[in-house]
């Protein structure tokens, strides 16, 4: 695929930047939320990219699509972050082609993950080709190449341990806590923040730490009391942050702000207090760490915690690998496909106008001609012909490109661009319905 586009003149890329190379800080400045995501793909379809999926977490952000070059997803990235593109290319990331379906691939079987085996980046997949689609960004190519990783990190759970044991950001974050805080049970806990990571972190420490006095607070109090109805906790206003602070022995911030949402003035001086930020970017002012008995610990560190877990995850790598090449070979293979279906479908039309010429000339010659008998014989002849090229196009692969060029100046197919064209943006629901 090193050389093979479906749209003309344009190759699948991913530009993108992860946790690997880019501090929280720096993945905070081009983190994307709902509305950028948006812009980002009303820009893209003004500027005649047709076919991008864009993903944002707390650990990378990536932008798969097809385009002349590079820089043009580069450019909608920073049009719609705050980052700038001197920034990103200290940090930054650029696939092409079989490599950029390689890397989807792995990111989408937690291989890629900040914590190896950590599947929650599919979900993120499956919801931004929704977005994709909704908005016209997303056709057959980008279609069938997330039902593919969707597959393949279903069969990599169901057959390997790869994920085996609890090892997320918001299990590390509880281990963090019983291992570092005592009689973990009596302590006042504040949650600020209750998205995905927030709801997470609220399970895992009502499972594991036996607190039942849990505060809730989120700038929409009716999500929070979502959580709180669950599992019988206290909810608190937002305007009620700065006196639940001074309350609590621990205090969890996974908001999702664009800035600091506790700044040090909330911070009491001189109390004992353990705040896990869990945000990117940092929603806990730095200068809190340098106060006197606060512990102030971010998502990066927690999320280098590592186990007898994770040891023993490292181990299916290979299993995960085997089972991505497998089901990845089977992409390429319907994308060897959709190479020449284009042609094949041009090619089928030409017969088709031959057909309809030659039978009206010999209705005019020959007295009592059966029309339907010749529509019959002529369509037949047409599919064994397109199917003996179809055929030979899949056997010889590695000469396509030669037989496409001359099937096309033999036949003069001169209509393929509008072949290509209904060809590519064909596109039916099956990403939906691996959701459900």
């Amino acid at each position: 695929m090193e050389n093979y586009n479906l749209n003309r003149g344009k190759y699948f890329y991913v530009v993108g930047l992860s946790y690997k190379k880019a501090d929280e800080e720096i993945r905070g400045k081009f983190s994307l939320g709902e509305e950028r995501k948006k812009a980002l793909l009303r820009q893209a379809g003004k500027e005649g990219i047709d076919e991008i999926l864009v993903i944002s977490t707390c650990n990378r952000t990536e932008i798969y699509g097809f385009a002349q070059h590079p820089f043009q997803l580069i450019k909608l990235l920073c049009d719609n972050s705050n980052g700038s593109v001197e920034e990103f290319q200290e940090v930054a990331y650029v696939y092409k082609s079989n490599e950029a379906v390689t890397h989807m691939y792995r990111v989408g079987t937690g291989l890629d993950s900040q914590i190896l085996g950590d599947f929650e980046i599919i979900a993120q997949i499956k919801k931004s080709f929704t977005h994709s689609r909704k908005a016209g960004m997303a056709h057959a190519f980008l279609e069938r190449l997330c039902n593919s990783v969707i597959q393949a990190s279903k069969r990599i759970k169901n057959e390997t341990d790869l994920s085996s044991g609890a090892t997320s950001v918001s299990f590390a974050s509880v281990q963090y806590i019983l291992n570092n805080v005592k009689n973990v049970s009596e302590k006042n806990i504040l949650l600020f923040g209750t998205g995905k990571i927030g709801r997470n972190t609220c399970e895992n420490l009502i499972k594991h730490t036996g607190n039942d006095h849990i505060t809730l607070i989120n700038r929409t109090k009716g999500k929070a009391e979502k959580i709180a109805g669950k599992f019988n906790l206290t909810v608190k206003d937002h305007g009620e942050l700065a006196s639940e602070i001074e309350k609590c022995d621990i205090l969890i911030v996974a908001t999702g702000a664009q800035s600091p949402t506790v700044p040090g003035s909330l911070i009491l001086e001189g109390k004992e207090l353990l705040i896990l930020d869990l945000s990117v970017p940092k929603n806990a002012d730095s200068s809190i760490s340098g106060m006197e008995n606060v512990t102030l610990v971010h998502l990066d560190y927690l999320s280098q915690m590592t186990d007898q877990t994770l040891e023993r995850r490292k181990a299916f790598i290979p299993e995960a690998e085997a089972i991505i090449d497998e089901i990845k070979t089977d992409f390429m293979e319907w994308l060897g496909t959709r190479k020449f279906a284009p042609t094949i479908k041009a090619l089928k039309k030409k017969l088709k106008t031959l057909k309809d010429a030659e039978v009206d000339f010999q209705r005019k010659k020959i007295d009592d001609f059966n029309d339907k008998q010749a529509e019959i014989i002529g369509d037949r002849i047409i599919q064994k012909i397109t199917t003996h090229f179809a055929n030979h196009l899949k056997e010889n692969n590695a000469s396509a490109d030669e037989s496409l060029e001359l099937i096309q100046k033999v036949f003069q197919l001169d209509d393929l661009n509008g072949a290509i064209s209904e060809n590519r943006k064909s596109s039916g629901t099956s990403v939906h319905r691996e959701q459900t």
